[in-house]
């Protein structure tokens, strides 16, 4: 999958998980940081979206060390996903 079509459908898979509904995907930006003054996220949004890369790519994240890295930004999970994907 090409990687900017990678990042939509990220960001579609975000809006849904975490229920987000005033968002759009260009709402999103890819260097944005997730967490904190950026998208705005929290410790439980993080749980979902470990949720949203186990059902829809088949990664499982099972050091939360990992996850910190990986959250960071659209950009950081659309590398883990291309390197990690098993769907």
């Amino acid at each position: 999958m090409d990687r900017d079509l990678l990042k939509t459908e990220l960001k579609q898979h975000i809006i849904k998980y975490l229920n987000l509904l005033e968002k759009a995907p260009a709402d999103i930006i890819d260097d944005q940081p997730l967490f904190g003054d950026g998208l705005g996220l929290d410790s439980i949004d993080s749980i979902e979206l470990v949720v949203l890369l186990e059902r829809e790519y088949g990664i499982k994240i099972n050091d939360p060390k990992d996850g910190r890295k990986i959250f960071t930004s659209i950009d950081t999970m659309v590398d883990y996903i291309i390197a990690n994907r098993t769907k």
